[in-house]
């Protein structure tokens, strides 16, 4: 990382985060659709628990990296209100994936069976015994879920306004360029 710009592997962090949430979201609204004799009933769910553990590895490493290295500081063309609403928006997003994480493992997990992964791999149940977790989780996972998309989608909207009506280099030291 410069002053200025994100290094790589910031980049690839990011990218490859918001692909991984699309996807999931994706996956997760069609699955809600599966009856029970789709023959995707019980992979697509795999799938998608596998791919949000994958994510929530990737945030904690991508945390672990934004400790270690920082941030490029604001440019000076931002208002101090848009870097307070930028700094607000990621710290969300990155706590909306640790909630993510965690409501959907209690939603796998709250009647004691462990969260079985692509490859054989078990994380075990830790908390059961609640009446109703499940169904909280559930619901902490879906309000949890669209209000990513809708942040990301701000997030989004805020890095195309940088680039096309600001003219600043917002948008291309996340490109790269």
């Amino acid at each position: 990382m410069t002053e200025t710009s994100y290094n790589a592997a910031q980049r690839v962090f990011h990218w490859l985060s918001a692909l991984l949430v699309i996807g999931l979201f994706v996956l997760g609204v069609w699955m809600t659709g599966l009856s029970y004799y789709d023959p995707l009933y019980r992979t697509a769910p795999l799938w998608h628990k596998t791919i949000g553990v994958a994510l929530i590895v990737l945030t904690l490493v991508r945390l672990g990296w934004r400790f270690a290295t920082g941030v490029p500081k604001a440019l000076p063309t931002h208002k101090t209100w848009e870097v307070g609403i930028a700094h607000l928006v990621h710290w969300f997003l990155y706590a909306a994936i640790l909630s993510m994480f965690f409501s959907g493992y209690l939603i796998t997990t709250a009647k004691g069976q462990s969260l079985d992964l692509l490859g054989g791999i078990s994380i075990p149940a830790m908390i059961t015994g609640v009446d109703g977790l499940e169904d909280i989780a559930e619901e902490v996972h879906e309000l949890t879920a669209y209000s990513i998309i809708g942040i990301a989608v701000l997030h989004a909207l805020a890095a195309i306004k940088h680039h096309v009506i600001d003219k600043d280099r917002t948008l291309r030291r996340m490109i790269g360029r």
